[in-house]
């Protein structure tokens, strides 16, 4: 447990830095504290000296004025120390939250197959408040609070020893009680943590999908499941309760077992004539100005270990390895496409692309046919550089794809998927997405007519700021995908890569979305995945994928007359299409 405090305290110390927090703030904002901290100590003094004025009958206006300064400085000081702590605070997640957020869209696909986004989103949001608010809060009251327990105490030594000793006594009691309780409160706090990120990557995995879940009757089982974890976290927060039960009450009791010693201890004192009724006054205060600091550093104490359960969440996020290239070298797309014994899957034992190898000229078109789940998808998301083949090398020319800059590698690539993702916003900014320079309408006009959009565009209200819904919901699929088009068209794509691009589509859609793709494919070099055989029967190479094997490569009418799986996809093709049916086999 020390070696885990140790680590999780130089982990902190690690986010504190990250984070930036403006130094000169932080001083300013410390000093105004202690100001605070000084002025709140020499009131009991004033007091006192008021009390036995009071007492002799007599009273100077100067030490009222000194008192009511005191209190001046004090509220005055202590309203903007806190004020300027909030904004480091606010600049300091702020800072954490841009660097988190840089890493996280850095990170590989392989990071995302396995951790929900609910999860991810917990880190950026959650953890990173834990962490606020112990600085806002917590951070300069704890330094103003050490400072102000030494000052009452020197204070109160020089008044009278013996009560400050009996003071002094509840102080050890305390923190036998305190100790064991904070390392508590850290385990608990870590797995409080975990089931909120777990919670949260639930919801949002149900409301992304709602259609679903209402469509297929889902809200029991969600329901469920939702259920589980608020009681999760329901027995969680009384596991915290429990502890916040005793050390309350606990330090309650201490208190006042303190106050009616020093009260029944003192007036007997003051009563024998040993000690003066201003000294007693002020004693009283100055245990008060250590006993509220010393329950602030006691929640400080439990809030720090809260925040070293989320800076290690946030760690072990930074510490992930992200996308990069070996090397940074730049190509212009041009050149020969190579898959050199490229074998490839996405979990160990399970090769989904074995011992691949092909050629792609530059201008050619290039289809990939074969069952459902033969490796063509896979072998898209390799060009794309969403994972890294496990054997073997994809090459542009004589050079390793991995050795290309990542960002030139994809920025003329364009890909067209079977349900090509439209994020949520408007029409004209789903056409831009990601480009790095700037666009005028004309070309977003031109390319949305091109895509064949431009038509049911014009006809919306807002045409071009029409805003599409998340996951473009108020769009068709064929409008999708044409908007899908028209932002492949604007990027200018020297590579394009269409993976079943007019699947699910009516009649009259297809047509729409197949003519938009011959504008972009012209010119291009063209890789797809085949829907309707027909539709790429004069593909220059057509490449036959059996369960992650090529099996078979050439035009349309050389596997036609060698090649026994492709001669039975098309002709299973053409019984349909005579039929009126249509069968996917692809």
């Amino acid at each position: 447990m020390e070696t885990t405090n140790k680590k999780s305290s130089s982990s902190f110390l690690k986010l504190i830095k990250m984070g930036k927090p403006a130094v000169w703030v932080l001083a300013i904002a410390i000093t105004l504290s202690l100001l605070e901290t000084g002025a709140s100590l020499v009131v009991p003094l004033f007091t006192k000296n008021l009390v036995d004025q009071v007492a002799k009958a007599g009273i100077e206006m100067s030490l009222i004025f000194l008192l009511l300064g005191a209190f001046i400085i004090q509220t005055i000081s202590g309203g903007v120390s806190f004020y300027l702590m909030t904004y480091i605070g606010e600049q300091f997640v702020a800072n954490i939250r841009k660097r988190l957020w840089d890493h996280i869209l850095e990170l590989p696909i392989p990071y995302f197959d396995k951790h929900q986004s609910g999860e991810t989103m917990s880190r950026v949001t959650q953890d990173t408040n834990t962490i606020k608010m112990l600085i806002t809060n917590h951070l300069v009251s704890s330094v103003s609070g050490i400072v102000s327990i030494i000052g009452a105490l020197i204070f109160l030594i020089i008044i009278d020893w013996k009560m400050t000793l009996i003071m002094l006594c509840s102080i050890p009691i305390s923190m036998i009680v305190m100790l064991p309780l904070g390392k508590k409160v850290y385990s608990i706090s870590k797995q409080t943590q975990d089931e909120l990120a777990s919670f949260s990557a639930h919801l949002g995995r149900v409301l992304s999908d709602i259609r679903l879940v209402k469509s297929y009757n889902g809200q029991t089982n969600e329901r469920k499941k939702g259920y589980k974890g608020i009681h999760e976290l329901f027995r969680f927060g009384l596991k915290e309760a429990k502890i916040q039960a005793i050390v309350s009450p606990f330090m309650t009791t201490i208190l006042l077992v303190v106050l009616v010693v020093l009260i029944g201890y003192g007036g007997a004192r003051v009563a024998s004539g040993d000690l003066s009724a201003g000294s007693l006054v002020a004693i009283l205060i100055y245990m008060f100005q250590i006993i509220v600091p010393f329950s602030q550093l006691a929640t400080f104490f439990t809030n720090y270990q809260k925040a070293m359960g989320a800076t290690e969440r946030i760690h072990e996020l930074l510490e992930l390895p992200i996308e990069r290239s070996d090397r940074q070298e730049k190509t212009t797309h041009e050149e020969t496409i190579t898959f050199d014994q490229v074998s490839f899957g996405y979990e160990s034992g399970k090769t989904i692309l074995k011992d691949m190898s092909f050629q792609i000229q530059p201008g050619q078109t290039v289809a990939f046919v074969g069952p459902s789940g033969s490796g063509k998808t896979t072998i898209f998301s390799l060009i794309e550089r969403f994972y890294d083949p496990q054997q073997g090398r994809i090459k542009m020319g004589n050079t390793d794809i991995k050795n290309l800059e990542l960002m030139n590698w994809r920025e003329k690539i364009g890909y067209v998927s079977q349900e090509s993702p439209i994020m949520s916003g408007t029409i004209k900014d789903n056409i831009c997405y990601g480009l790095q320079r700037s666009v005028d309408e004309a070309e977003i006009r031109y390319s949305a007519e091109l895509a064949n959009a431009a038509g049911f565009i014009e006809k919306l209200p807002n045409q071009y700021d029409t805003e599409v819904g998340e996951r473009g919901i108020k769009l068709s699929g064929g409008q999708r995908q044409r908007i899908a088009i028209a932002r492949a068209l604007l990027r200018d794509p020297k590579l394009l890569l269409l993976d079943e691009a007019t699947s699910n589509l009516d009649s009259e859609s297809e047509g729409l979305v197949q003519n938009a793709l011959q504008y972009l494919m012209a010119g291009r070099t063209t890789l797809i995945i085949a829907h309707r055989l027909s539709t790429v029967m004069d593909a220059d190479k057509i490449i036959v994928i059996e369960e992650g094997n090529v099996t078979g490569m050439g035009t349309h009418e050389q596997l036609m007359g060698s090649h026994d799986l492709y001669q039975k996809l098309v002709q299973q093709q053409m019984k349909a299409e005579i039929n009126g049916e249509f069968v996917n086999h692809s």
